[in-house]
């Protein structure tokens, strides 16, 4: 059952991280289904799953957004097991999603000195490679798949766009280059011509296949080590809602530069930081 519930996700096209996060949560439902009731999971009941949200809080402690995570999985395979007929009802649906408490301060928690520092560390390790990623990520606001994701033939330096065709949902967009951006990038690209290196993604191994995101995330663990401050690739770019906002782009502007499907997400960068918070309520 579970195995063919994801092939027809994979049928559907979602992306590999939605995918995963489904089968993980739907797995981890039915092995908490099997060891507390003691019988083998055939369908989903209504009671199970009020009793599995309360074990979630109450003793797993988790927080809301993972629960609704693992919530919107079982929402998933529910719709599953009703088309495959294995069950008739609809038994949990985007009600039982816990409410989440407004975020009030900024998403954004590193600021312009910790991303400057953070691009000349990578700059002086001599990968050029490296520091056009992060470049990308900090000032064009991409998400990582995103940037890996970018071919050789979706970007244009001299016109300073290029074409998000991987973007959440499958949407494509056209992102502007910052300077700051394109001069890391025609780095990138002159050595990667020097050295000879091939392939269709514009950011690849020295073999020249497409660059796998676990190189990245440890660069990221590595240079936030000697900094002191954890500093990920979806940091970049709540730092680039917020800087490019703070710089007199528009919402709408940043929200089409980011991808955001709802505006609602870029206005939270106009709110302040925490910090910027707390320095307020001191001065009361």
């Amino acid at each position: 059952m579970i195995q063919l519930f994801e092939q027809q996700l994979i049928t559907e096209e979602l992306s590999t991280n939605t995918i995963k996060s489904y089968m993980l949560n739907v797995r981890g439902y039915i092995k908490w289904f099997e060891e507390s009731k003691g019988v083998e999971f055939k369908k989903v009941h209504r009671e199970n799953v009020k009793d599995y949200i309360s074990y979630l809080k109450t003793i797993k402690k988790n927080s809301p957004t993972s629960i609704n995570a693992k919530i919107s999985a079982l929402i998933k395979f529910n719709d599953y097991l009703i088309e495959t007929n294995v069950q008739t009802e609809q038994v949990i649906n985007k009600k039982d999603m816990l409410k989440l408490q407004k975020q009030y301060a900024s998403l954004a928690t590193v600021g312009l000195a910790d991303v400057e520092k953070f691009r000349q560390l990578v700059l002086e390790s001599e990968s050029k490679r490296n520091y056009a990623i992060v470049s990308v990520l900090a000032y064009c606001g991409l998400r990582i798949s995103e940037c890996l994701n970018i071919g050789m033939n979706e970007f244009n330096l001299t016109s300073r766009e290029l074409i998000v065709s991987e973007g959440k949902g499958k949407k494509q967009r056209n992102v502007n280059i910052g300077s700051k951006a394109r001069t890391a990038l025609q780095s990138w690209i002159k050595e990667r011509e020097e050295k000879g290196i091939k392939g269709e993604y514009l950011f690849v191994s020295n073999r020249g296949s497409k660059l796998d995101r676990t190189v990245i995330n440890k660069l990221f663990k590595h240079y936030s080590g000697i900094i002191g401050k954890d500093i990920t690739p979806h940091d970049l770019r709540h730092f680039f809602c917020s800087h490019a906002l703070e710089n007199d782009m528009s919402v709408h502007e940043v929200a089409n530069q980011a991808g955001h499907s709802n505006i609602h997400t870029t206005l939270l960068y106009t709110n302040p930081t925490r910090e910027k918070m707390l320095a307020k309520m001191d001065r009361l």
